[in-house]
């Protein structure tokens, strides 16, 4: 007989999509430019929604957006615009992608003002991860003073779909924070 050990996982990833990424990418260090603006986006188009359901039409952002090139996405046009709007593999939602272009702007704009949108992002956690020690799923915040104090800013440089909850969703995927609950098998890495 095999003994199979069953990970426990923070309660979230449920299923196959969720587990994968929830063990592959989310509380990891992320300094990619061109992946921390794809996490931007993806938090943004989930607000109102569900994770999972984000997850699933990962690959047809990836496809409808340029695979989230920032300098292609901030040229698009209002064309661009109302061809993803017909788009069944992504949230067709106006103000969501008007926003992902305006964010694109945005984003180079503070990739010339810092040298990169990770040094800008990181200067909020002073360049190192918040690893919290929550008990249980039920106990992780949806903001934090940080998240708000990161969504201020954001805003005030212009960026929509940045909320104080977004930007916590957002340090979490990233890695800023590290909120796997200590019952989960990557509490300790």
């Amino acid at each position: 007989m095999i003994n199979q050990t069953v990970k426990k996982r923070c309660l979230w990833a449920k299923d196959e999509l969720s587990i994968a990424y929830h063990d592959d990418e989310w509380g990891r260090p992320q300094h990619d430019d061109q992946k921390l603006f794809e996490f931007l986006i993806l938090e943004g188009a989930q607000a109102g929604l569900s994770w999972v359901t984000i997850l699933k039409r990962r690959d047809g952002y990836r496809k409808a957006f340029s695979k989230f090139d920032v300098t292609k996405i901030s040229k698009y046009s209002q064309k661009h615009v109302e061809r993803l709007l017909s788009d069944g593999s992504i949230i067709r939602n106006r103000l969501k992608i008007q926003s992902a272009v305006n964010n694109a702007n945005r984003f180079l704009e503070i990739q010339k003002e810092f040298g990169s949108f990770d040094t800008y992002l990181w200067e909020f956690v002073n360049y190192k991860s918040i690893r919290n020690k929550f008990k249980k799923s039920s106990d992780l915040p949806v903001s934090t003073t940080i998240s708000e104090k990161l969504s201020k800013d954001l805003k005030k440089r212009g960026f929509s779909f940045v909320g104080p909850t977004i930007c916590y969703a957002l340090m979490q995927a990233t890695g800023m924070v590290i909120d796997h609950t200590s019952e989960c098998f990557l509490y300790q890495k």
